[in-house]
């Protein structure tokens, strides 16, 4: 019964640190977001183009990582209405290094993360 009790136990340990071996704030490539849609994650990765709808409704910004728009692998999006929480992301983020952190959430086939706060942004050195 000992024995029983011990191996439980032990089984218990391996299962949690399985389980809580990822975080959201593990940082991912570009390329294996499309891995993780519908978790939490950090994808991290160049802004390889970069664009301002102004023009198409909802006024959204995107940001693709790793690889240029029309066939990106990855967009970091910002709704017009966050926009000013952000700046002018189209230039100032071009070519830069990035982290985004959200929900990965699939569009037309490529992954992408909406940002709604300036916190799930950050530059990388």
């Amino acid at each position: 019964m000992k024995t029983l009790v011990i191996a439980l136990i032990i089984a218990l340990i391996i299962a949690l640190a399985a389980f809580t071996s990822y975080s959201p704030t593990d940082k991912i490539t570009a390329s294996e977001a499309k891995n993780h849609i519908g978790k939490t994650a950090t994808v991290c990765g160049v802004v390889a183009s970069a664009h301002y709808a102004v023009s198409s409704p909802g006024q959204p910004t995107f940001l693709n990582l790793d690889k240029p728009f029309p066939n990106p692998i990855f967009t970091a999006m910002i709704w017009g209405d966050d926009r000013p929480k952000f700046g002018t992301p189209e230039t100032e983020l071009k070519g830069k290094r990035i982290c985004v952190t959200g929900k990965i959430e699939e569009y037309r086939g490529t992954p992408e993360i909406v940002l709604r706060d300036r916190s799930q942004l950050k530059m990388e050195d």
